[in-house]
């Protein structure tokens, strides 16, 4: 392959070099771009403010996740118990990253404390930030409890998500789902599993633990 036919590849790369913060630039591009593929006018009155203003500002948001400097600050207190604490029914909303669709359920988390502690409501902040990024279901249950094992200096942790994926209910099979999945970091013995899936089984209303 001679230089002209590496070239295209080289510039592709470069262009598309990930960057440490948001680029606002580059998201009023995409998405004018975008605008132009669906055959609309990106400078039309409706469309004006959606490529310059509206879609960078909510892509900033809804990836938040991505940049430490966005990340809840977890301030901590002398542990108070060392049974399990269990967060039930935290609101959760996330990015599909094989298609850039959202996908939306439930969150719930529990652990079991060291030394410190942390207010109830950091529990929901932190699952927000985290949930704010390109991800999978799977990944985003990893990092959660991964990052509040870190954060917490916790003995165990275990995070279960139950989500819809616009991907599947928008595209595709175009049916509505939930998916389930659970991770758990660290020393988490039968008796804390039974605690969360009992915990989890009053959220939902079910007549079993999962």
């Amino acid at each position: 392959m001679d230089s002209r036919e590496q070239e295209p590849t080289q510039q592709h790369d470069t262009a598309t070099q990930p960057t440490d913060g948001f680029d606002e630039e580059k998201a009023r591009r995409g998405t004018r771009l975008l605008l132009e593929a669906a055959g609309r006018d990106p400078d039309s009155a409706g469309l004006s403010d959606t490529w310059s203003r509206r879609v960078p500002d909510m892509f900033e948001t809804l990836t938040e996740g991505a940049r430490s400097e966005s990340k809840p600050i977890m301030r901590t207190f002398d542990a108070e118990t060392d049974g399990l604490i269990v967060k039930t029914g935290i609101p959760l909303h996330s990015m599909c990253e094989h298609h850039m669709l959202p996908f939306r359920g439930v969150a719930h988390v529990a652990y079991r404390p060291g030394d410190q502690m942390v207010g109830l409501s950091k529990l929901i902040r932190y699952v927000r930030w985290q949930s704010r990024q390109l991800t999978t279901q799977e990944t985003l249950t990893r990092d959660i409890a991964a990052g509040l094992a870190d954060e917490l200096d916790a003995h165990g942790v275990v995070v279960e998500l139950t989500a819809t994926h616009m991907c599947e209910v928008m595209r595709g099979i175009e049916t509505e789902t939930k998916t389930t999945t659970r991770e758990h970091v660290g020393t988490i013995n039968e008796a804390d599993r039974t605690q969360f899936r009992e915990s989890v089984r009053r959220h939902t209303g079910g007549p079993n633990g999962r």
